[in-house]
C-alpha cells in the first residue's frame, strides 16, 4: 500500500471517528501529495511522498518556531501536534548513533580535512543516510562538531 493510499484510507478512518485535528492534517497531506503529483503529471514513487511529507514536517517546525517567538504557545502546540500525525507516515528517525557513524564514514570517505569539505561531506553523510528520517541540520551540525567547522 502507497502512501497516499494509506493517508486516504485513514482520512476515512479519521472522519468517522469525528478526529478533527487528524483529519484536518491528513486533508493537508492528501493535498500536498496530490498537487506534487499533479506537478510531475505522473504518479508519485514512494521515495517522492516521503520527501514531501518530510517538506510539511519542516514547515511545521520552523512556524512553531515563528509562534513561540511570536508568544503564541497555543499554535506552536497545534503545529507540534501536526508534526506527529505527519511523523507517523514516515520511516522511523535515524538515531544519534547512526548520524555519527555516517558523517564520520563520509569524512573518510572524502577524505576531508576542514569546514571548505563540508559540501562533500554532507553530500556522501545524506547518500549513507537515505532511506532514514534524517534531518538535514542534524548531520549538517555533527559534521561541523567533527570537521572542527
Amino acid at each position: 500500500m502507497t502512501t497516499a493510499e494509506k493517508v486516504e484510507r485513514d482520512l476515512v478512518a479519521a472522519m468517522k471517528a469525528r478526529q478533527e485535528l487528524r483529519l484536518s492534517v491528513l486533508r493537508m497531506m492528501k493535498s500536498a501529495l496530490k498537487l506534487k503529483q499533479v506537478e510531475l503529471t505522473r504518479p508519485l514513487e514512494e521515495s517522492e511522498a516521503m520527501t514531501m511529507l518530510r517538506t510539511l514536517v519542516k514547515q511545521r517546525h520552523e512556524s512553531a518556531e515563528q509562534f513561540r517567538k511570536g508568544g503564541r504557545e497555543e499554535l506552536a502546540a497545534k503545529e507540534e501536534a501536526e508534526i506527529k500525525i505527519v511523523e507517523e507516515y514516515l520511516p522511523a528517525a535515524a538515531s544519534d548513533e547512526e548520524v555519527s557513524a555516517a558523517v564520520t564514514a563520509a569524512i573518510a570517505e572524502t577524505a576531508a580535512a576542514g569546514a571548505k569539505d563540508l559540501g562533500k561531506v554532507m553530500k556522501a553523510a545524506m547518500a549513507k543516510l537515505a532511506g532514514k528520517n534524517v534531518d538535514g541540520k542534524r548531520v549538517n551540525e555533527r559534521a561541523r562538531a567533527l570537521l572542527g567547522a
